[in-house]
């Protein structure tokens, strides 16, 4: 296989442009001059590969300085495949949230909902030898974010996936099915292509809920290609 065909391009639409007019904060940070691409090197996306040393205990979010998080427990697993549905075995998985009031362990976050002490809202996990992830956490709460008058996020985790060079690095989001902020967000919106939208909705698993316990949702990740999950941040 050629380095063309191993690295090909998404379709137009599948990741949101730099400039999105309903998402205010994109007129800060979008080029005024349209980009020059410019093609990676073999170095830039071979490697190398750091070492990490991810903890068991990284991968469940809910218990944290020696206590029970509050809210409704969930799994969200999934994984990582390339764009011949190939898995990504051993890359490193990084997700942040808010916790179930909708606020983040940030001293940037203002907004006046309560903290919660045994939820730091990050965890991390490597895929395994079929690319799988799993974690346990809270769902998110839905927040209020200033982008417009009663602009509210979607409920959603973010995440991150690491590849064997920091040149290959995927950031998106997750949503839930059913959210009726779906629709009024403008940072899941700003992905023009509709299908390609979907791939951010994680999909409800009754097979990955622990029974009388947490609630099981599926988030496949797949890098590059026609059935790529777009890059949102």
């Amino acid at each position: 296989m050629d380095g063309s065909a191993r690295y090909r391009r998404e379709p137009i639409g599948t990741h949101p442009p730099l400039a999105s007019p309903a998402y205010a904060s994109t007129a800060k940070r979008a080029p005024r001059f349209a980009p020059v691409r410019i093609e990676q090197s073999l170095s830039e996306i071979t490697g190398p590969r750091p070492r990490i040393a991810v903890a068991p205990e990284e991968a469940d979010l809910t218990r944290w300085e020696g206590g029970a998080a509050m809210g409704e427990r969930i799994i969200v697993a999934g994984r990582v495949l390339d764009e011949d549905n190939r898995a990504i075995a051993h890359a490193l998985i990084e997700i942040w949230q808010a916790n179930a009031a909708g606020r983040y362990r940030h001293e940037n976050d203002r907004h006046d909902a309560p903290l919660d002490p045994h939820f730091s809202g990050v965890g991390r996990v490597l895929t395994d030898a079929n690319g799988a992830y799993r974690f346990m956490t809270i769902k998110p709460g839905a927040y209020p974010w200033g982008n417009h008058h009663n602009a509210w996020r979607p409920q959603h985790i973010h995440l991150s996936v690491f590849g064997p060079a920091f040149a290959t690095r995927l950031v998106t989001q997750m949503y839930f099915p059913g959210d009726p902020l779906l629709a009024l967000d403008p940072i899941f919106n700003s992905v023009p292509d509709a299908a390609a939208r979907s791939r951010l909705v994680a999909a409800f698993d009754l097979g990955l809920t622990q029974p009388g316990y947490a609630l099981g949702y599926r988030f496949d990740i797949v890098l590059r290609g026609r059935a790529a999950t777009p890059a949102v941040n």
